[in-house]
């Protein structure tokens, strides 16, 4: 299994800068725990610095990983606030038959609302229905082998 950890990094700052990345680290420790054979790509990870990148070069990480979402199982998107960046990925994924999981509180969102196979108001809701085996469930119902 393939998953794309996709989530808020500039949201809607108008100045360059990022938010707080703190929830990769916490979800890629979940993922790992409970997807123990899946491939788990963080945009991140390999792009610390990517608020400085010139134009060829961001462009160049965009398009990527826009591609990237086309070719994943499962993307995990933290929306905690307006994220076009995660939008073109979770419509990507959607697009190309992945499991598209979602913790937001922006439910009435369209974004969020029809793109997503499960949206979690709460990192807590989330975790409990990935603990519970429920999520595993879903993802396995929504690629067709569940």
């Amino acid at each position: 299994m393939r998953i794309f950890l996709a989530g808020i990094m500039q949201g809607s700052l108008a100045q360059a800068a990022v938010h707080d990345q703190d929830y990769r680290r916490h979800l890629k420790v979940l993922l790992a725990e409970h997807f123990p054979k899946a491939e788990i790509y963080d945009p991140r990870e390999k792009h610390t610095k990517s608020i400085g990148y010139d134009d060829t070069t961001g462009r160049a990480v965009f398009f990527h990983h826009n591609r990237m979402c086309r070719e994943v199982d499962m993307l995990l998107a933290f929306v905690p606030e307006a994220s076009m960046g995660t939008a073109i990925e979770m419509w990507e994924a959607h697009q190309h038959g992945a499991a598209v999981i979602t913790i937001s509180p922006l439910k009435l969102n369209w974004a969020i609302r029809f793109l997503s196979h499960e949206v979690y108001p709460t990192l807590v809701e989330f975790e409990a229905d990935l603990k519970s085996g429920r999520l595993e469930r879903r993802v396995a119902e929504v690629l067709g082998s569940g």
